[in-house]
C-alpha cells in the first residue's frame, strides 16, 4: 500500500484510525476512567511527545508485555524523494493487535500521515516533505506479543536512463561555471542514444532547444508539484501536451547544449513551485535496508554492568535495572525506571530473570475480544 505524505489526512474529513477506534471503545467500557485505561492513553501520549531517535535503514525485534501498558515511538528525519517502506510482522499465533501510526512532526505538533490496519504487514510511503517523522506503535490492553520491525528506504521515482551502463556522476551542487553557479541537478553518464524514459506518469509541458540544456524535455508529474527536467538530448521522442507513463521514452541521451565538448549524459532536474530540488533521492537505485538483528531474550530484565551516559548527559548507574522492549543491531532497545527509552549495547547488560510476579491488572480485559485481530 503506498502513500504521499504531501497530503495530511483531515481530521475533519479523515476516517478514524484503527487505534482511535479502540481508544473510543476503551471510552465507551468506562476503563479510560481506569488506571490501566489512563495508562494506555498515557503511553500513547508520551510516545509521540519523547520519540527515541534512530537512523533509516532501521530494524529491530520487539515484545510487549503486560506488566504495564506502553508504547513505542520512533523518530526518523526523511529527505524528500525517498521511499519508505515500513514491515511489520507478529510472531505470534495468539491474539496480539498492533497498531501503527505515521506522523510527520512539526515542532511539538505531529500530523497523521499514515494509519496502518492492524491486518497489514507493509505499507510503504514517498516523502514530499523533508524533515522529522515518528512511527508510533502500541498494543492493545492486557495483550503481550513478539514483533519484528524494518524500515527501508530506496527512490521514489524510476532510474531516468536505461541500461546496466548508465551511471550517476556529478551531484547536486557542485561547482559550475568557475564558481559563479552551482549544479542544480544530477548527470547521468550513458552511451549516446541510449533511451531516456518518464520516471513516473505525467504531462509534457515543454519540448524545447535553446541555451545550456540544449534540446530539453518538461514533464510535469500527475498529482504532484513536481517537474522532472531532462537536457542535453540528442533526440526528443515527445510533444508537448502529451500524457505519458512511466517507463515510456521521452528522449535519447546526447550531449546538446553546453555538454558538446563531454561525454554524452542526461542531466536531470527536479523542479517545485519553491524552486529546483536534490533530484538523486528521487531515483538513486540503491536500496538501504538494515542488517539482520540478533536473537535475544526479551522477556527478561537487563541490568547494566557499568555506569553509563545517555545522550542526554544524564549517568545511569552501574546495577540499573530496565525493561528491555527491543533488540536492533546495535544494542537492547530499554526502558528505564522513569519510563525513558533509550538503547545500550549488549556488552553493557546482563539479563536478570524477574521475580515472579502476580498479574494485577485485570478489570476490562474483554475489551479486546471486540477488536479485530490479524
Amino acid at each position: 500500500m503506498g502513500s504521499s505524505c504531501g497530503s495530511k489526512l483531515s481530521n475533519f474529513l479523515r476516517k478514524k484510525t484503527p487505534h482511535e477506534e479502540y481508544a473510543e471503545k476503551l471510552e465507551d467500557k468506562g476503563l479510560e476512567k481506569t488506571p490501566a485505561g489512563r495508562a494506555w492513553l498515557a503511553a500513547s501520549k508520551k510516545a509521540l511527545e519523547q520519540p527515541y531517535a534512530i537512523e533509516v535503514p532501521f530494524k529491530l525485534k520487539g515484545y510487549f508485555a503486560t506488566d504495564k501498558p506502553r508504547a513505542l515511538g520512533l523518530q526518523f528525519t526523511a529527505t524528500r524523494g525517498q521511499r519508505l517502506t515500513f514491515n511489520i510482522i507478529k510472531n505470534e499465533t495468539k491474539p496480539f493487535v498492533l497498531y501503527a501510526e505515521l506522523f510527520k512532526q512539526d515542532g511539538a505538533s505531529h500530523a497523521l500521515i499514515q494509519a496502518v490496519d492492524t491486518a497489514q504487514t507493509e505499507f510503504n510511503i514517498d516523502i514530499d516533505e523533508p524533515g522529522p517523522y515518528v512511527l508510533r506503535l502500541q498494543p492493545e490492553l492486557f495483550l503481550s506479543g513478539n514483533y519484528s520491525l524494518s524500515i527501508s528506504s530506496g527512490p521514489s521515482l524510476l532510474f531516468p536512463v536505461t541500461g546496466s551502463k548508465a551511471k550517476a556522476g556529478s551531484f547536486w551542487g557542485a561547482s559550475r561555471g568557475g564558481g559563479k553557479r552551482s549544479h542544480e541537478g544530477v548527470d547521468i553518464f550513458a552511451p549516446k542514444r541510449t533511451p531516456v524514459i518518464a520516471s513516473a506518469d505525467g504531462i509534457v509541458t515543454g519540448v524545447k532547444e535553446a541555451g545550456i540544456g540544449g534540446k530539453v524535455v518538461w514533464l510535469r508529474l500527475k498529482d504532484k508539484d513536481v517537474t522532472l527536467y531532462y537536457a542535453h538530448l540528442d533526440k526528443q521522442l515527445v510533444k508537448e501536451g502529451q500524457e505519458v507513463k512511466k517507463g515510456e521514452t521521452v528522449g535519447l541521451v546526447g550531449n546538446t547544449g553546453n555538454a558538446k565538448h563531454t561525454p554524452s549524459h542526461l542531466h536531470f532536474g527536479v523542479y517545485t513551485s519553491a524552486g529546483p530540488i536534490d533530484p538523486y533521492p528521487f531515483v538513486n537505485p540503491l536500496v538501504k535496508e538494515a542488517s539482520a538483528v540478533p536473537d535475544k531474550k526479551l522477556t527478561a530484565l537487563v541490568r547494566l554492568n557499568k555506569t553509563q551516559k545517555m545522550r542526554s548527559g544524564e549517568t545511569i548507574s552501574k546495577q540499573t535495572l530496565m525493561v528491555p522492549l527491543a533488540v536492533t543491531n546495535e544494542g537492547y532497545l530499554t526502558e528505564l525506571p522513569g519510563g525513558t527509552i533509550t538503547q545500550f549495547s549488549y556488552s553493557a547488560v546482563n539479563t536478570v530473570t524477574p521475580p515472579a510476579k502476580k498479574e494485577t491488572i485485570t478489570a476490562g480485559k474483554n475489551i479486546n475480544s471486540t477488536s479485530t485481530k490479524m
